[in-house]
């Protein structure tokens, strides 16, 4: 019988649970989505966002840092500007984000196609809860 672990056991192991741990934040797929484009101001990035607060948008931007996904860049200028950009290594997240994308669409195009809709997975602590 395997050993019971959890995701941060796994971390560095386990491609699946490195991969899950690194774009964790409710909001880090959106945030490496947009900065796709090119480096972004952060207000630039917080109007971008629907319903983030200044406060969760600076602990995902540093949590992403942090991580080696994104790239801060401050300018010494008054007022003072700073700029997110991806890293290389955020930038080889392209085909994920792509992918992404597809499913999405294709489950919107299936959901709007059902009737009645089906209703999000209620979420406990950032874990879907099965019922």
């Amino acid at each position: 019988m395997e050993k019971q672990s959890t995701i941060e056991d796994r971390f560095g192991l386990c491609p699946y649970a490195t991969a899950q741990s690194l774009i964790s934040g409710k909001w880090a797929v959106l945030i490496l989505m947009y900065l796709e484009k090119g480096p972004v101001r952060f207000n630039a990035l917080l109007r971008s966002m629907p319903k983030m607060t200044h406060a969760t948008l600076s602990v995902q931007l540093k949590a992403l840092e942090e991580h080696g996904l994104v790239k801060r860049q401050q300018y010494a200028s008054i007022p003072p500007r700073v700029e997110y950009s991806l890293t290389e290594m955020g930038q080889k997240f392209h085909p994920v984000i792509k992918a992404i994308e597809e499913w999405g669409n294709e489950y919107i195009k299936n959901m709007n196609a059902a009737s009645p809709a089906p209703k999000p997975a209620p979420r406990k602590a950032g874990y879907i809860v099965r019922a």
